[in-house]
């Protein structure tokens, strides 16, 4: 190995470590937080870390959580899939037709307006307490951000490149895939990554309003016990998960879109 390298690489292993290092120690300054917080106030309106931690132990050992995780999980993804799937769609089209853009722009501004709690109630007053009203509401409530965001990508593509693809007649899969495609991705993860974080949080109001299982009933109902325990137990345990869905998936993702930067 050349010496210059030994340096720079040495320079990389510090930077990593660091890296690694100070989320770490930030998490763990917030959980002395807490635990100070909860030792002075000694009340059980703020259970210390030691007791949410047992409580969510018990959870994951009755199986309860896992239960109403996996239902909110089936829940998120099944939105989320709908609601990238069928706001990229409206997007590319509002961004490639000018008088489509025109005509739909209102809609789009009064459905992005619309208070999320809104669109969940008239769901449920619509098509009654149901899985399809649940899932109808949050993809309302999602779609019309993916639309916003891939429309701009699509106003975004080069047509200079376009023009090159229909000149050396790439044809349409050749044309997606190698012209269109790598302009739109970034877009694309944006639009899944704020979706991600706007999805998870309009489900637990969708359940909490008219689901019987579920991690928002379950939060409701350790409400009407006043069980602040179970209360944060729950809500450390969704915060893992969607934590661990960002770290694995997305951010990696974002990293692949961002990568020609460098």
């Amino acid at each position: 190995m050349n010496a210059p390298f030994v340096p720079r690489m040495r320079w990389e292993a510090a930077n990593s470590l660091r890296a690694a290092t100070v989320p770490a120690a930030s998490l763990l300054s917030l959980v002395l937080i807490w635990q100070v917080a909860a030792w002075w106030l000694a009340s059980p309106l703020l259970p210390s870390p030691a007791v949410v931690f047992a409580t969510l132990g018990r959870g994951i050992a009755t199986g309860e959580l896992l239960h109403h995780l996996g239902i909110t999980l089936l829940r998120l993804g099944i939105s989320f899939a709908l609601a990238m799937i069928l706001g990229s769609i409206l997007g590319i089209l509002l961004g490639y037709h000018a008088t489509l853009d025109r005509w739909f722009d209102p809609w789009l501004t009064v459905f992005l307006n619309i208070p999320a709690l809104v669109t969940i109630i008239l769901c449920y007053v619509w098509f009654g307490l149901s899985e399809t009203a649940a899932i109808t509401a949050v993809v309302v409530n999602k779609l019309p951000n993916v639309a916003v965001t891939l429309r701009e990508g699509t106003r975004h593509l080069d047509r200079g490149l376009l023009e090159m693809a229909r000149v050396y007649r790439f044809g349409t899969w050749k044309t997606l895939r190698h012209v269109i495609w790598p302009q739109l991705y970034p877009f694309v993860v944006t639009a899944a990554r704020t979706g991600l974080a706007l999805i998870w949080k309009i489900i637990l109001v969708v359940e909490l309003l008219g689901r019987s299982d579920g991690m928002g009933y379950q939060l409701h109902l350790f409400f009407q016990l006043f069980d602040v325990a179970g209360i944060l137990a729950y809500t450390l345990a969704f915060v893992i998960v969607i934590q661990a869905i960002e770290w694995i998936l997305l951010q990696p993702l974002d990293r692949y879109a961002r990568r020609w930067h460098r």
